[in-house]
């Protein structure tokens, strides 16, 4: 058993320095780029084109679109703290649909743009471009199923893009000790995330984003303090029922989710629809990362090999190194 457990502690070191190396590498340009299109009158759009920051250096970005359209504004811009935000007003000479729209600059960075058009029956799309992929077409008339899927793969991307989130899961696993209490713990985690989700998207619930943030790195730092307890040999709560704790932090985590898709934008109309894919894409992203885990566990457990027992405590402190490093960050930005 002492074997078993110092093997799973060196595959979740392996995760969290993994993880730690990630968010060190494209913490200047994990957040996404957004371009909004909303049509106010007949061919006249309001356009927004919000760029991400970090001090004074941003991405040149620009939105370019295959047909003929014209600006009848000019470009204002502000920056907002970590963000520049242009709008202006464009009137398009030829229709919007069936236009290719590309955001210019994009290939030459590490971050990824999200598009939204919103036409005035009620009609929206959603897209997110990416470096290898900056342009995308404008359908006619979006359908059902192209509405469920893009939000399906914005829930899967949102999930596996959110290294918070992921390390709260990873957190999880290591305290979690049994399958049918890993099961109860992961469900329990969705059941919250989804009941907090639907409520802040649909407006019944409003929590501002910035605490939010901060609180959700500090139950990533809670519960590394308890995985610590545990290594040491205090029994605690967290240990005892970790669904308790995964369901409590899961409402928090919901509000997070939240967050980001108030930011993408639901589509007037299939508001329920893309709320549901939405959530449904991340669950599947959530069940992707919790059996790479466990399939790595497997394997690294199958070599049997012994290993250092201080090796357990590496994990627990790295996760909480990183968290708390967030905790400051987000509360600093208040």
């Amino acid at each position: 058993m002492r074997r078993i457990w110092n093997s799973s502690a060196v595959l979740l070191l392996t995760f969290s320095i993994g993880l730690m190396s990630l968010v060190a590498a494209a913490a200047h340009e994990v957040r996404p780029a957004y371009l909004e299109l909303r049509e106010e009158m007949p061919n006249e759009f309001s356009v927004l084109l919000k760029t991400p920051m970090r001090g004074d250096a941003r991405p040149a970005l620009a939105a370019v679109f295959s047909g003929k359209v014209e600006n009848i504004t000019p470009t204002v811009s502000r920056p907002t703290g970590d963000a520049m935000v242009q709008t202006w007003r464009m009137r398009t000479i030829e229709p919007l649909t069936g236009q290719k729209v590309l955001i210019d600059g994009l290939r030459s960075t590490m971050t990824d743009a999200l598009v939204r058009v919103e036409f005035a029956d009620g009609g929206a799309w959603v897209a997110r471009l990416t470096p290898g992929a900056p342009e995308a077409t404008i359908p006619v008339a979006p359908t059902r199923g192209m509405v469920a899927a893009a939000y399906l793969k914005l829930g899967i991307e949102h999930i596996l893009l959110g290294f918070d989130h992921l390390l709260f899961v990873l957190s999880l696993l290591i305290i979690t000790k049994g399958s049918w209490r890993l099961v109860k713990t992961v469900t329990a985690f969705t059941v919250a995330h989804s009941i907090t989700l639907a409520l802040a998207t649909l407006g019944f619930v409003h929590v501002p984003s910035p605490p939010v943030e901060a609180v959700i790195a500090l139950s990533i730092a809670f519960v590394a303090v308890e995985i610590v307890h545990v290594r040491q040999g205090r029994r605690s709560l967290s240990a005892r029922a970790p669904w308790l704790v995964a369901f409590a932090f899961g409402l928090l985590h919901g509000f997070g989710f939240a967050g980001s898709l108030s930011a993408i934008g639901l589509p007037a109309g299939r508001i329920p629809l893309a709320l549901l894919f939405f959530n449904v894409g991340v669950e599947i992203g959530q069940l992707l990362f919790v059996g790479a885990v466990l399939a790595l566990v497997a394997i690294i457990r199958s070599a049997k090999r012994p290993l250092p027992t201080w090796l357990e405590l590496v994990p627990p402190y790295a996760i909480g190194t990183i968290a708390m490093f967030w905790v400051i960050e987000r509360v600093a930005a208040f």
